[in-house]
């Protein structure tokens, strides 16, 4: 009797063995997720040199943080954040650091308005730069009551040569000189190729120098694009760059002339907008390119 039971149960599971592993089952693949697009995030001052682009934008969201607006959306399909810094190395500086820590771009752009040091130089020029200065970082050397101020005398004052003070002490020998961002190689050869897309006036690659200080007095200007190299002047793009390059961001500055007392040059504030069209166009760009090398990688 146990053997006739013990055959039944052997026969019996091998028989539901054999009717498991032929009946397929339903089933379905998840594929692992992508990871997010990282955001282009373009930079402005102003509204006029902000708000434009924003308009450009699909899907927008708009965010405030201290002085700072922020409109993220999608241009083309990719992901886009527009920037109002407002004016200023301070505003810019924050705005910057905000912006990488909430957004996490792969690029940022700053743009916007100059005014010009170079003669050569015409409103509506464009100038791409290929380094950007705080020119606003100077040490006096000690002068008595009475003796006057002499600008032109003033020594460079790097903060960032070390953890010791910049004035005084060992370490304030090592802050005497200049500190140059570079702007990202590749932003600027892709810009340079697209520069018959500016209409307004030519493309060139030269030196942005930043500074709270609205310059008129000719021999300052003349002074600071001798020392410093400076091609324009504004209030912001140094302090992006800097800021840029404390987190790891690639970083360029795209500014305009709006003015260049150097030879005549009138302000014209239209000059915004077509900062920020060129800009535009070098962005599309570059999305094109992004699109590209995923196609093909895949």
């Amino acid at each position: 009797m146990n053997i006739t039971i013990r055959l039944f149960t052997f026969l019996l599971l091998c028989t539901c063995t054999t009717v498991l592993a032929n009946t397929a089952m339903k089933q379905v693949t998840v594929a692992g997720a992508k990871p997010p697009q990282s955001p282009i995030m373009i930079q402005g001052p102003m509204p006029i040199e902000a708000e434009y682009f924003a308009a450009l934008l699909d899907n927008v969201e708009q965010y405030s943080a201290g002085n700072a607006v922020f409109y993220s959306g999608y241009l083309n399909g990719y992901p886009v954040v527009v920037v109002k810094t407002g004016k200023g190395l301070e505003n810019t500086a924050a705005a910057t650091a905000i912006g990488i820590s909430l957004y996490h771009p792969r690029i940022i752009i700053n743009q916007g308005t100059s005014g010009g040091h170079d003669p050569a130089l015409a409103v509506g020029d464009i100038v791409l730069g290929s380094r950007s200065v705080n020119a606003s970082n100077f040490k006096t050397p000690h002068r008595e009551a009475g003796a006057g101020s002499k600008p032109l005398d003033w020594i460079p004052m790097d903060l960032m040569a070390s953890q010791g003070s910049a004035g005084e002490g060992d370490s304030a020998a090592e802050a005497q000189k200049l500190r140059y961002y570079e702007g990202d190689k590749e932003l600027i050869s892709l810009a340079m190729s697209l520069q018959q897309k500016h209409s307004s006036g030519k493309v060139v690659k030269g030196t942005i120098g930043s500074g709270n200080f609205w310059n008129n007095e000719l021999d300052r200007i003349a002074w600071l694009h001798q020392h410093l190299g400076t091609s324009v002047e504004e209030m912001e793009s140094a302090s992006a760059a800097q800021i840029a390059h404390a987190y790891g961001v690639p970083f360029l500055a795209i500014r305009i002339l709006s003015n260049n007392i150097t030879n005549h040059g009138k302000y014209d504030p239209t000059t915004a907008k077509a900062c920020q069209q060129f800009v535009k166009v070098v962005v599309e760009a570059y999305i094109r390119r992004l699109k590209d090398n995923e196609t093909h990688a895949g």
